[in-house]
């Protein structure tokens, strides 16, 4: 459902209560806008076939790239992590995050651990 309306992202993220469990706060065509809250280390995965990208509203992110330098993101700074590229997000410090992705792509894309959440589970009373 296409909604016209504005979005507050901080008011968003006050909603999230769990780290590692995004939020999907709207839908542009076939891509999910999520907030999430992260810290710690996450889980080595890809996403075969989307690409993901990252944004960072508050606290450093960095992301760990196989075979690459890591990815260090600022507040106000993004970064898409390419399709079947394996990655592993990292907070030293809690991080909010705007994700968007493909309503197809996995939470944990290629594995499946204790962290991963399922759409169904992510998109709460967003309709």
């Amino acid at each position: 459902m296409t909604h016209m309306f504005g979005t507050d992202i901080a008011a968003e993220l006050e909603k999230v209560t769990a780290h590692w469990t995004p939020r999907v706060v709207g839908r542009v065509n076939d891509q999910y806008i999520k907030v999430a809250k992260l810290l710690g280390e996450f889980v080595w995965h890809a996403h075969d076939n989307d690409d993901e990208m990252f944004l960072v509203v508050a606290g450093h992110l960095r992301i760990q790239i196989e075979g690459a330098d890591d990815i260090h993101l600022e507040p106000g700074q993004f970064s898409v992590v390419p399709r079947g590229v394996r990655h592993n997000p990292v907070a030293e410090n809690e991080v909010h995050i705007v994700l968007i992705e493909t309503v197809t792509t996995a939470h944990t894309g290629d594995v499946t651990v204790a962290r991963s959440v399922p759409i169904d589970q992510q998109v709460g009373d967003f309709s």
